[in-house]
């Protein structure tokens, strides 16, 4: 993007690297769990959130590397479908995490992040996503506790007195892209890390269209690769 700067009365041009974008690296980060093969995340933004997630995907047991802009994720040895608390507590983003490690699991616990058990930006359509997959869903001591034998893909709306959600679409397109079946999210959300999202697990084998609309359908597929 070019950049313009005044300086003394003349006129400067000059061009300056933008960082990628926090909102839609964080549910890729969450993604790289879909998978048991590594995966490289590039022109990733230097930021607190970005550190927490990775330090939850080591909790998780994924080996990470972090250097500069790149991270780099091999969740081969990933073994342990809960998150801890303390991190999860601090960061509202961390609950990208349900979708990806109840499909992968078949289960997922995960602490209401950043206190939001009740208040402005509830979870609601997260849960009402994934229960609309066949996920059995259990609020116990502030941690959501999700259960599946098999998800399987369905009809689900994701309308909520907000309008939709950026993270509920993006945790039931995870699920279902492992689902059994199709599924069609109506009430989408649009926004550009929705479809960055739907991207990257595209290029990992996920059968998605409809990205960037209010109707996105997944085809869930056995297993996802790199």
């Amino acid at each position: 993007m070019d950049k313009l700067v005044i300086e003394g009365g003349r006129r400067l041009e000059g061009v300056v690297e933008i960082s990628g974008a926090k909102n839609a690296c964080l549910p890729v980060l969450a993604a790289t769990t879909l998978t048991k093969e590594p995966s490289v995340i590039k022109n990733v933004p230097q930021v607190a959130d970005v550190f927490t997630m990775v330090k939850i995907l080591k909790s998780l047991g994924a080996r990470v590397n972090h250097g500069g802009n790149t991270v780099e994720v091999d969740p081969g040895q990933l073994r342990n479908p809960v998150l801890p608390y303390k991190l999860v507590s601090t960061m509202r983003g961390s609950i990208c995490f349900l979708g990806p490690l109840l499909a992968r699991f078949g289960q997922a616990q995960v602490s209401f992040p950043g206190g939001c058990v009740i208040g402005p930006r509830p979870i609601d359509l997260h849960l009402k996503g994934v229960r609309s997959l066949g996920a059995q869903v259990t609020l116990s001591h502030g941690d959501v506790v999700a259960k599946t034998k098999q998800l399987k893909g369905g009809r689900v709306y994701l309308g909520g007195a907000f309008g939709s959600s950026v993270l509920g679409t993006a945790n039931v397109m995870m699920a279902a892209a492992l689902a059994r079946g199709k599924t069609v999210i109506d009430n989408a959300a649009c926004e550009p890390e929705v479809v960055d999202l739907g991207n990257f697990l595209k290029k990992m084998g996920a059968r998605i269209s409809g990205l960037g609309s209010p109707s996105v359908e997944i085809e869930g597929v056995k297993r996802l690769t790199n």
